[in-house]
């Protein structure tokens, strides 16, 4: 039922795109150079972010692997973690408080009488955000795939005497190479489906990927025909990078590890650990810096005057009423779907997978597109839209939801199916008494995934926002677009506020109730 409902809720826009490509002419046409243009831009900012942060993140990761004993190793590893479920509004707000022309670091160069950084809009821009989202990424696969490195290895290493580019050649290269291809695969799909930080960072039509023009050629041209056929050479395009993805692997295979400290032949290098040190305090800066000037400009800012202002208050009430909204949808889809697939085999359980993550093959800024034209051509669109906006984003987190849940469902029956079967427990108390101990944790940070992704979506709300529906995102958008950059800092510490104190409940809840249960 769930998987039937995805599908249909899926083909209703992509329907919609039909009809609205063969309804009449378009000025441009897919072979008109403007859509070339726009096809290249698409394709050569999504290689080049891939390639700066791999390049960056193997180094980084190389030298984490090599200190495994500093101060501050785990914090660093954690603040990784904070860009991937950081609103891209928000880090576009911090990177351009510290890169931008009146950033921080040109405040310093000009102090000292160098000459400022460029201008960070335009294809520059595009990647160092696309860097900071996806470095810290790469890093974590790799360090996973150093640390899973048999001991052997570095004892019989020591015993020959290898030299740093040795034990680079012959033991981290061979071991890192396994997953480069997948790592490279998955950070180039991310930016050809990036859509924040190109509309906001492009600065002009130099620098526009093909979800941003599906946005301008229905919100600016209003040319549905021109948006139709663009989304359908988005999704041609997504079809042939997830086949080409299904030959790439991210995981690995290692066994079990002692509890040991590794003790590697290139760990004791006075010139290796200052390298060592400049380059994880490199990776550290990219990532602390605009997380701090979030923080900064934010508490400067004029937050009793913006206190007062009712659309502040008016769209962080729309933001936790569709986050909430989208987060429960996702999670019992999800779960549902999760549940499925783990009592199904073969045809049946690939079936509700590939249904779960049509996201990936559709891309939500199509969905939207296409439910966009769908409803203009039949009533007005604002009329539904906070429906389309909550449907679209539980689509959108279904993926993340399920890869954590469906573990918790397939351990679950492995251990207690038998057992259950054997005493006759079956429907609700089933659930109730066997299903739901184990799986609970799991579903609770389903739900924050969930809830964190439609908390902080743009391109959602980029197509159904008004005055009556504004989101937090859009609402710092429309204060970064008028240059209230005051207001912009104020609402992104808002914003990140929010989705941390979410976090926080959550996980905290989820903590208490895993004890409760011991």
């Amino acid at each position: 039922m769930a998987s039937g409902g995805i599908l249909l809720f899926v083909a209703i826009p992509v329907c919609g795109l039909i009809a609205a490509s063969e309804a009449r002419e378009s000025t441009i046409s897919l072979s008109d150079p403007y859509v070339l243009q726009i096809l290249r831009f698409t394709l050569l900012q999504a290689v080049l972010s891939a390639g700066l942060s791999i390049a960056l993140a193997i180094p980084i990761a190389r030298a984490l692997a090599r200190r495994q004993s500093f101060a501050g190793r785990d914090l660093l590893l954690r603040l990784f973690a904070v860009p991937l479920g950081l609103p891209q509004l928000v880090a576009v707000l911090g990177l351009v408080s510290v890169f931008g022309r009146q950033g921080w670091l040109n405040s310093l160069l000009g102090s000292v009488g160098l000459p400022p950084l460029p201008s960070l809009f335009g294809l520059k821009g595009i990647l160092l955000a696309h860097v900071f989202f996806n470095m810290p990424l790469a890093v974590r696969f790799l360090l996973a795939r150093l640390d899973a490195v048999p001991q052997e290895y570095w004892r019989l290493a020591a015993s020959l005497g290898f030299p740093p580019p040795s034990v680079f050649r012959l033991i981290e290269w061979p071991h890192m190479r396994t997953v480069l291809p997948g790592v490279f695969a998955l950070i180039f799909m991310l930016c050809v489906t990036s859509f924040t930080v190109v509309l906001t960072l492009g600065g002009g039509p130099q620098a526009t990927t093909l979800e941003v023009a599906i946005y301008q050629a229905l919100r600016f041209d209003f040319d549905p025909v021109l948006a139709a056929r663009l989304a359908g050479l988005q999704i041609l395009l997504c079809a042939l990078l997830l086949i080409g993805l299904q030959g790439m692997t991210l995981g690995f295979v290692g066994g079990a590890r002692l509890a040991a400290s590794t003790v590697r032949p290139d760990s004791g290098d006075k010139g290796g650990k200052v390298l060592d040190i400049l380059l994880i305090g490199c990776g550290a800066l990219l990532v602390v810096l605009p997380l701090a000037a979030i923080l900064w400009d934010g508490l400067d800012a004029d937050m009793s005057r913006l206190a007062g202002n009712a659309t502040l208050w008016r769209a962080a009430m729309w933001s936790l009423i569709l986050g909430l909204s989208a987060a429960v949808l996702a999670t019992l889809t999800a779960s549902t779907l999760a549940r499925a697939i783990a009592r199904s085999r073969g045809t049946v359980a690939l079936i509700f997978r590939m249904s779960g993550n049509l996201v990936l093959l559709i891309p939500p800024l199509v969905l939207a597109a296409g439910m966009f034209l769908l409803l203009h051509r039949l009533v007005d669109p604002q009329h539904l839209a906070p429906y389309a906006v909550v449907a679209i984003n539980a689509i959108m987190a279904l993926p993340f939801a399920m890869a954590v849940t469906e573990p918790a469902f397939r351990g679950s029956f492995l251990v207690h199916d038998r057992l259950a079967d054997s005493l006759g427990i079956e429907g609700l108390s089933r659930f109730r008494l066997v299903e739901w101990p184990v799986i609970k944790r799991s579903l609770a940070l389903g739900f924050l995934v969930a809830l964190l992704v439609s908390i902080g979506d743009f391109g959602i709300i980029a197509f159904f926002g008004s005055e009556d529906l504004i989101t937090l995102p859009l609402y710092l958008y429309q204060r970064i677009g008028s240059y209230r950059f005051n207001d912009a800092a104020a609402i992104a510490l808002v914003l990140l506020v929010v989705c941390l104190a979410l976090s926080w409940i959550i996980e905290r809840q989820s903590r208490r109730e895993a004890r409760f249960s011991q």
